[in-house]
């Protein structure tokens, strides 16, 4: 059997996919999952048949075995949309969570608090604070500033939605303003007077 520092290749090779694998878990957007399952499969293969399979056919077995593993899950997440989503069939990264929407599970404040995104990953758990106030559990948050993925900035969505009714509020009230201002300026006597008499003829 392969071994390397003492221990065999395939062993190594699952212990390092499983770690890929938990760090994906512990940190979505990451992009460790495909790589993490392919190790971990792989590994676990060779586990299975290195009392078989030569050790000097073993590391090309494995090789070729990380290469088709990683190739199906590449195809497997982006095809079949595990992470839910239309389209969102992959990890996303911290800058896709800008205006995700999700809900507080502790309540959040300036110094800390916890969320649930939707589509947030294997762990759609994030680490979450506001820029003023607090926000109480169960209530409903807009990711209005990603920050790496490690600690998101959120707002409560009611909030959002106050500040965007008053914008299309302000909106139809210039829309108003400017629809009641004069188009044209008055006639004046004569040009009154013009109309009236092209309008009644001769008589």
């Amino acid at each position: 059997m392969v071994e390397i520092f003492g221990q065999s290749l395939s062993l190594l090779l699952a212990i390092a996919g499983a770690v890929l694998v938990f760090a994906e878990a512990l940190a979505p957007g990451a992009h460790f999952i495909v790589l993490g399952v392919a190790l971990l499969l792989a590994g676990l293969l060779g586990l299975a048949i290195g009392g078989i399979v030569g050790p000097t056919l073993l590391p090309l077995v494995l090789a070729g075995a990380v290469l088709g593993i990683g190739a199906a899950t590449f195809y497997a997440y982006r095809e079949f949309d595990l992470y839910g989503g239309k389209g969102t069939g992959q990890t996303r990264d911290s800058t896709s969570l800008r205006g995700s929407t999700g809900r507080v599970t502790e309540r959040v404040s300036p110094t800390g608090g916890e969320v649930k995104l939707e589509g947030g990953g294997f762990n759609p758990y994030f680490r979450a604070r506001t820029v003023d106030g607090e926000i109480p559990e169960d209530s409903e948050v807009v990711v209005t500033d990603p920050g790496g993925g490690n600690v998101i900035t959120v707002e409560s969505l009611s909030v959002v939605k106050d500040d965007i009714d008053r914008e299309l509020a302000r909106g139809r009230e210039r829309d108003r303003t400017v629809a009641s201002g004069p188009d044209s300026k008055p006639e004046t006597g004569a040009d009154a007077r013009t109309d009236t008499e092209t309008e009644t003829g001769p008589g």
